[in-house]
């Protein structure tokens, strides 16, 4: 898919990896939507885009996702659809407040769910576009004291799988990013600081321009950095053996 022109809507594009995609995609000449929580920070990457429009929104608010697809709508309509937006925790479970649960399933699947089901009429009768699904290496291995965070993440996952399917006669591509550890606030939001000297975390910015050639490719799957892949297909074939070498090497 060609990038320069297309319009693009990037949610949780004020920090990490959704500020640093919007920002890949602007310089390849795509006219970038930005949405996110922080009015300042979306405003301060916007200025980094030629002619970046952007909205404040919180989606895990019950009017937040209506909001936006009107705002994106008014503000001429999209080709590509790169749902970024995702929070999370860190802990056991048996810890976790009720509430955190509910927020991380309705921001993380949810929201992300109902964005795609506001947006997609006019990309199919178009008869061209692409959806971009940021999932994580974690909604394909599953990562310990992360369960909600997996399981919203792997709900991604399969949510991208099926519309492949079934958006396969329409000219529509479906991707999904499944990005390992990445260097961004991620962890301190989540609660919990990232300490392990393995695996190393990446920039946003690493991750963002494997999305861009996703998109320009029509890849169906992207696993940032590309060793990944090997963990998750492993997973797939073998569960019970990648679980016992998570619990002995984290």
């Amino acid at each position: 898919m060609r990038l320069a022109g297309a319009r693009v809507l990037v949610t949780g594009a004020s920090s990490g990896i959704g500020a640093a995609t919007a920002v890949e995609l602007g310089r390849r000449g795509a006219r970038v939507l930005l949405a996110g929580r922080d009015t300042e920070a979306l405003g301060e990457v916007a200025a980094q885009i030629d002619h970046a429009v952007w909205h404040a929104e919180d989606l895990a608010t019950p009017d937040g996702v209506p909001r936006l697809a009107a705002w994106a709508e008014s503000a001429g309509g999209i080709d590509v659809l790169v749902c970024n937006a995702g929070i999370g925790w860190a802990g056991k479970l048996v810890e976790m407040p009720d509430h955190c649960v509910s927020e991380l399933v309705t921001v993380n699947v949810t929201a992300t769910m109902r964005l795609t089901r506001a947006l997609i009429s006019p990309i199919i009768h178009n008869g061209h576009g692409q959806l971009v699904f940021v999932s994580s290496i974690a909604g394909c291995i599953g990562v310990a004291d992360e369960a909600v965070y997996s399981g919203t993440k792997g709900a991604l996952k399969l949510f991208a799988d099926a519309l492949r399917v079934e958006l396969a006669d329409t000219g529509i591509g479906v991707t999904s990013v499944f990005p390992g550890v990445v260097k961004t606030a991620f962890f301190q939001r989540r609660g919990q600081d990232y300490d392990r000297e393995r695996p190393r975390p990446i920039p946003a910015s690493t991750v963002a321009i494997a999305i861009a050639r996703a998109i320009e490719r029509r890849q169906a799957e992207v696993f940032t950095p590309s060793w990944m892949r090997f963990p998750a297909r492993l997973h797939g074939a073998f569960p019970a053996m990648v679980q016992n070498l998570q619990r002995r090497f984290g």
